[in-house]
């Protein structure tokens, strides 16, 4: 027979269970700082999908916690804070990072812990060769990204080139590949320079960028860089083609760039038309939340989350972090919606998706 003493502790049993019930997922990024404009957009992306997926029930009854965790975009609080998720909160696994360094910062304790970490916002080529055991990535590399820029600008006429790049890991792999693109082009770039990533100053570099004559200028850099780089530019007298990175990809971006918005080449990691049943999905979610547009970043968010679901769902109902491994190492030829992503022990690439959008004058990302 109940009694209120038996009925307490079998609720809170209960109680326990639900709030057990839930796949805690790691993330520390630059909410705020530098990056905060896209951190924010790539992370709506992904809830977005999340969301749905909650909705619906979450992943064998279990709903998908995201704790994210502010590092400012600076690599050793990404490090302390992956360290606070990995051994204070027991994530599952990590998601959606963001930054080159900050991710090698985190690869230590993902190793230690046997965590995978799913869609760093990242195209570092160190983190597709080789192989890092835990780091599944789902975007194409910066260098691919920087290859085709070139590759576009030579192909229609532009044979001065400059390249402008942060001081880091992740300038330099950029930088790498739009030397790749200038080799095929037969060109030589008319300035090459760097910066620091901690205090950036364009003072020197706009006036030789201006004297180069430079048709176009490749800067490879995040968010306020790049924007400051540009108010410099044309301060200085240029008037040259902008071109920049998928990293900067977000609806913020454009709006932080003000006036200097228009005509501003930003390469993508995901296509745009809703012939793709993966930007009809994410448009079609959007919408049903009053939300007008899904950005470039948005859409990286997106597809990130839709591959740790897949993952989620293929470890049986009982997601642990070895069993997430292995099942996003025995992903093969699954279908986003028009691109299809696959891993395995030996290879954790993911997609090789590239092309290149203008700003236009209403704000917007146009092919």
């Amino acid at each position: 027979m109940w009694n209120y003493k038996t009925l307490g502790a079998t609720l809170l049993v209960l109680a326990s269970a639900t709030a057990q019930a839930q796949i805690l997922i790691g993330q520390t990024a630059g909410f705020s700082g530098p990056v905060a404009a896209g951190v924010k957009e790539i992370t709506d992306g992904a809830k977005l999908y999340i969301d749905s997926i909650n909705a619906k029930g979450g992943v064998g009854g279990q709903k998908i916690e995201l704790i994210s965790l502010d590092d400012k975009f600076d690599p050793k609080l990404a490090g302390e804070n992956a360290r606070k998720l990995i051994e204070e909160q027991n994530v599952v696994a990590m998601f959606l990072n963001r930054g080159t360094p900050h991710t090698e910062a985190i690869q230590p304790l993902l190793d230690k812990h046997g965590v995978p970490l799913v869609a760093p916002s990242t195209g570092a080529m160190t983190l597709h060769q080789p192989v890092r055991k835990h780091i599944f990535n789902v975007r194409a590399t910066y260098q691919r990204e920087a290859e085709k820029a070139v590759t576009h600008l030579a192909t229609i006429g532009m044979s001065k080139i400059a390249v402008v790049y942060v001081e880091d890991a992740f300038g330099e792999d950029g930088l790498a590949g739009a030397q790749k693109g200038l080799a095929a082009a037969k060109l030589n770039a008319v300035a090459l320079e760097k910066f620091d990533r901690v205090k950036p100053d364009f003072s020197k570099i706009a006036p030789v960028i201006a004297k180069s004559g430079a048709q176009a200028v490749v800067i490879i850099a995040a968010g306020a860089a790049v924007v400051d780089g540009i108010k410099a530019f044309r301060a200085a007298g240029s008037n040259c083609q902008v071109v920049t990175l998928s990293n900067n990809a977000s609806g913020g971006f454009i709006k932080s760039l003000g006036d200097n918005a228009r005509g501003v080449i930003v390469s993508q990691v995901f296509p745009q038309s809703l012939s793709y049943g993966l930007v009809k999905e994410a448009q079609d979610l959007a919408r049903a939340k009053d939300i007008a547009e899904v950005s470039p970043a948005m859409l990286e968010g997106f597809t990130a989350a839709k591959v740790l679901v897949e993952a989620l769902r293929r470890t049986g109902g009982k997601p642990s972090r070895d069993k997430i491994q292995s099942a996003l190492e025995s992903l093969s030829k699954f279908d986003l919606g028009g691109l299809e992503i696959s891993y395995s022990s030996k290879d954790h690439t993911g997609l090789d998706f590239a092309d290149l959008a203008i700003i236009t004058s209403d704000g917007r990302f146009r092919r």
